[in-house]
């Protein structure tokens, strides 16, 4: 069902691409709450996305992708059994923390060797990841420490003035965030 509501909010997604192509912050649906999201590269975009979650930078992001391809200039995939579980859950609802690669930006990764990845299923974030071909930086729209808001509205009342854009569509269908694992062990981190 959602894969056909991509269409119907294209006005909306050509204006919330633009936007994050010209080094923008945007709301955007995800698979289970709005996430605020920016270009990965464009680190006054990033540290600024961080003063409106109230968030550390050396607590790190998570990125989202419309392919493995996307992510691969940024991790270390593992090997064997790992590797299985990983790709058996993309795309989907489900973020690793994997091994980042040499050079990946400190405000990304939070100063560690790893980096929380996703390819997502959600087709607005996934399409908005084709179009600028490019991961997204993507955490929940929400103070840190405050539930994730989960509807535009409240994304609008309670962070609109700080978002370049909201991208208002369906979210998927979990009522929380994503699950994150742990690349190196498979165990659930959250």
């Amino acid at each position: 069902m959602l894969e056909k509501t991509a269409n119907t909010y294209l006005p909306r997604f050509e204006r919330a691409a633009r936007t994050l192509a010209d080094g923008g912050l945007i709301a955007y649906p995800t698979e289970g709450v709005y996430g605020l999201g920016c270009l990965p590269g464009e680190r006054r975009t990033v540290y600024r996305l961080l003063r409106v979650k109230r968030r550390s930078w050396r607590k790190g992001l998570i990125l989202i992708a419309a392919d493995l391809a996307q992510l691969e200039p940024l991790i270390v995939l593992p090997k064997g059994d790992l590797l299985a579980q990983i790709l058996a859950s993309w795309p989907g609802p489900v973020t690793w923390v994997l091994r980042a690669r040499r050079g990946v930006p400190a405000w990304l990764s939070g100063g560690r060797e790893t980096l929380a990845v996703r390819v997502t299923a959600h087709p607005l974030a996934m399409r908005l990841c084709n179009r600028l071909n490019s991961p997204l930086v993507s955490t929940s729209a929400n103070r840190s420490g405050r539930p994730p808001l989960t509807r535009a509205l409240q994304v609008r009342r309670e962070l609109g003035t700080e978002l370049d854009d909201l991208l208002v569509g369906p979210l998927g269908s979990l009522a929380q965030p994503t699950t994150i694992r742990d690349g190196l062990t498979g165990r659930i981190l959250r």
